[in-house]
């Protein structure tokens, strides 16, 4: 009925304490359909895991502000980070900010979750928007989102995005969940994305997919 799966990383196929769950890698490499690898970590990770993981080199990373069809193949950027990086000099008027891995990213600006974010989003231009992924907040242009980039991975191999199953936990995620044909929320999930999910599993992280795999006949 699929013909192919995007899961999410961080929160999904990992715990809070960022372990990865072995369970769910060897369900991974059962699958018969291709699967896209997608997360708000930054590419050089995501390739890192993929490799790993051992079951494609197809990549969501920065949010859906970077995607990558190989291993040795170049980041194509999404996002505009230009548009973050004004972002982040207006939030640095009324908050104490503390970004992360800003030299590593093309696409977006994650920063540390120790500030109000429903405040921050008063005071951000609309040309943005920043979501909180339960790891760190990502200002993140507001023509990208997981969504848009599966749907951009989708063409690239000659399918629709409704022949994704997609597996996630966090409100990055909705946006992918709402696209797919089969959107599964993990136990763990955040309401926003439980709300929007055909699914939500009876188990968290890892554990979750490996239940969600089983129930759509996947393994």
């Amino acid at each position: 009925m699929f013909k192919a799966l995007a899961v999410d990383i961080d929160g999904t196929l990992t715990d809070k304490r960022r372990a990865i769950n072995c369970r769910a890698v060897e369900a991974l490499r059962k699958v018969r359909i291709p699967v896209v690898l997608a997360t708000g970590n930054i590419s050089c990770f995501a390739r890192a895991v993929a490799k790993m993981i051992g079951v494609s080199d197809l990549i969501i990373a920065e949010n859906g502000g970077v995607v990558r069809f190989g291993y040795d193949e170049d980041d194509v950027v999404l996002g505009d980070r230009e548009k973050c990086l004004r972002a982040l000099e207006i939030l640095k008027r009324h908050f104490e900010v503390e970004t992360l891995d800003l030299e590593y990213r093309k696409a977006e600006v994650c920063v540390r979750r120790s500030f109000p974010i429903e405040e921050a989003r008063k005071v951000l231009p609309n040309d943005v928007r920043i979501v909180d992924t339960g790891f760190a907040y990502h200002i993140i242009d507001a023509n990208v989102s997981k969504g848009r980039a599966l749907k951009f991975i989708a063409e690239r191999l000659g399918l629709d995005v409704g022949d994704f199953v997609a597996i996630g936990d966090s409100e990055n995620d909705v946006e992918m969940l709402e696209v797919a044909g089969f959107g599964v929320a993990v136990a763990n999930a955040d309401e926003k994305l439980k709300d929007v999910a055909d699914l939500v599993t009876s188990k968290p992280n890892g554990d979750g997919v490996v239940e969600a795999l089983e129930f759509l006949g996947l393994l």
